[in-house]
């Protein structure tokens, strides 16, 4: 969910008095790309990634923008993550713990520098310009307005920085009816008419059991920066990319919308696609032992594969087309459904699952998210991995899709404490050292 903006004092305050200027007598300020070598351990190789080199100031929180920097950090990217000083990003305080840190916030922001700034004060606001006139890539995810009330809007950062990527990440973009609602999750999947797909009729409908309006935005926004950083290849142009989570999200409900879309230029939109449970094929059914299997027999040779498991020819449709796979089988649902039911509930869970694997018939446990993350599949697919959290101790971490065909880091640092790289920013960026011990006493990091 994209963050409400929040600084030490109000939104609306951009900052008053007189910044301390760059006063570092040994050299110019830095590049970006002498900015990533300042801020980067010597164990970070980031230099066969695609992204190596690049810098991107993340002023997102919660978990579209975090969970779209941190794969581009694993992509080789160095992200500076922009917290408020004291308390940082407030996902922080998300439960569940490790021993003393949030498990949320530490499987979003692995691999990042966190520089704690004030930006109600003017050197605060002096320290995120310096910090944006090198970045390539600049991640916001503040209510529409906010931005600009912090003087870090794409107008005025762009006028330094032409070269810039920008990318905003709301809840219903910049523009638009529903610009000023708060973009949770829960009412973009409910407006976007993906949570309607399950409602009943006289129930409300459930709540989802996962954020796919986040996961959507952060997506796009992931694909949209790195489009963008293939223009400025091409043009030497930056961009401003106005991410909406409602926007992805529909953008990926063209199946769930076939009917609608249907219906929209008159037509009646059935029969309909079944994947929802109207398919008796497709579904789940409990065991036994009152477990949940997932049944997927969609296309016809898997189907015959199950009737021929079951020794029930009865039930093979020899006249079956691939008009069928999504349908709701007619006539035929009850007694398919019935055949179903009865093989699962003839079984304990794990019998089943052994019986049908060997034969070849794609019927799975329901796994607990405990489950699913001691699985076999998972280990065998590599994808968790331990990381050393310096007061946690070890800690696992999903591993990036992308790191088994090398396009990504297999192991990410252990997400900062706030303002970890402080000291180390500043300096990259040019401050002295009694600026920066200066910056200290005020309060301004």
């Amino acid at each position: 969910m994209p963050n409400c903006a929040y600084v030490n004092r109000d939104d609306n305050h951009s900052g008053g008095g007189k910044a301390r200027p760059v006063t570092n007598s040994e050299s110019q300020p830095r590049s970006g790309a002498s900015l990533t070598d300042h801020v980067n351990e010597p164990a970070e190789n980031n230099s066969d990634l695609p992204l190596a080199g690049v810098l991107i100031a993340d002023f997102s929180r919660l978990l579209p923008g975090p969970w779209s920097t941190q794969l581009l950090s694993d992509l080789g990217a160095t992200v500076i993550k922009i917290e408020r000083p004291g308390v940082g990003d407030m996902s922080r305080a998300n439960a569940p713990l490790f021993k003393t840190g949030s498990v949320y916030f530490n499987s979003v922001n692995g691999g990042k520098h966190s520089m704690s700034v004030d930006m109600s004060t003017a050197d605060g606001q002096a320290i995120v310009h310096k910090l944006i006139e090198q970045a390539d890539v600049l991640v916001e995810s503040f209510r529409p307005g906010v931005a600009k009330n912090l003087n870090i809007d794409y107008e005025t950062v762009s006028a330094t920085n032409p070269g810039l990527v920008y990318c905003s990440i709301s809840g219903f973009g910049q523009t638009g009816p529903l610009a000023h609602i708060s973009g949770h999750d829960l009412v973009i999947q409910a407006l976007s008419g993906f949570a309607g797909m399950s409602a009943q009729p006289g129930k409300a409908a459930a709540v989802p059991g996962f954020q796919a309006a986040d996961y959507a935005g952060a997506t796009m926004a992931v694909i949209g920066i790195l489009g963008a950083l293939l223009k400025r290849k091409q043009t030497g142009k930056g961009s401003n990319l106005d991410i909406a989570m409602f926007d992805s999200l529909f953008s990926m409900c063209n199946i769930s919308q076939t009917g609608s879309m249907s219906r929209k230029v008159g037509n009646t939109g059935l029969p309909g696609i079944e994947v929802w449970g109207g398919n008796p094929r497709y579904g789940t059914y409990l065991t036994a032992d009152n477990k949940s299997v997932a049944v997927a027999l969609l296309e016809k040779r898997l189907w015959v594969n199950f009737c021929t498991a079951i020794d029930r020819p009865d039930l093979i449709d020899h006249d079956e087309t691939p008009e069928d796979r999504h349908s709701d089988h007619g006539g035929k649902a009850d007694a398919y459904r019935a055949a179903i039911a009865e093989t699962c509930a003839a079984k304990n869970r794990d019998d089943l699952i052994d019986e049908m694997t060997r034969k070849g018939v794609p019927i799975t446990p329901v796994y607990s998210p405990d489950d699913a993350l001691n699985s076999e599949n998972v280990a065998g697919r590599g994808l968790i991995e331990y990381v050393d959290h310096p007061v946690d101790g070890p800690i696992p971490q999903i591993v990036n899709p992308l790191a088994l065909s090398g396009l990504a880091h297999k192991q990410r640092k252990a997400a900062p404490e706030v303002g970890e790289s402080n000291d180390a920013i500043l300096a990259g960026l040019g401050f002295d050292s009694e600026t920066i011990a200066q910056f200290h006493k005020d309060g301004v990091i």
